[in-house]
């Protein structure tokens, strides 16, 4: 028999990526947009960016809450490296980009995969 603690999930539809640096002002209700989704079909990888603010610290409060966030901690490199290390990361079928101060509407995502998967069935 195969323990099912061992067994990783299946990969989510979207990846949610963002990356913070020193957020702390926006960044909850950034956070809150994307959990309230009502696509919930996603990991949100939040990646902060060598911050020197509370930023990690409310990443790490969300993360506790909700398992769809996966947490990176890195140096301060920048945007352009934080989102090829969060795409790195990334299991998703697709890509959904967030800053830290953005606040999505509820069916953002839902709308988004929607159209992605009304193309995928055009063939040219």
């Amino acid at each position: 028999m195969t323990d099912a603690s061992r067994i990783p999930p299946p990969p989510p539809a979207v990846s949610v990526v963002m990356s913070c640096y020193n957020a702390s002002r926006f960044l909850a209700e950034a956070i809150e947009s994307i959990l309230r989704q009502t696509f919930t079909d996603f990991e949100f990888i939040i990646i902060d960016d060598g911050s020197t603010d509370d930023t990690l610290d409310i990443i790490r409060t969300y993360a506790q809450t909700d398992p769809r966030i996966v947490v990176i901690e890195k140096a301060n490199t920048g945007l352009a490296d934080s989102l090829n290390v969060g795409i790195g990361a990334a299991r998703g079928e697709w890509i959904a980009r967030q800053d830290a101060d953005d606040v999505s509407f509820p069916d953002r995502l839902f709308h988004q995969i929607e159209f992605l998967r009304a193309l995928s069935l055009i063939h040219i």
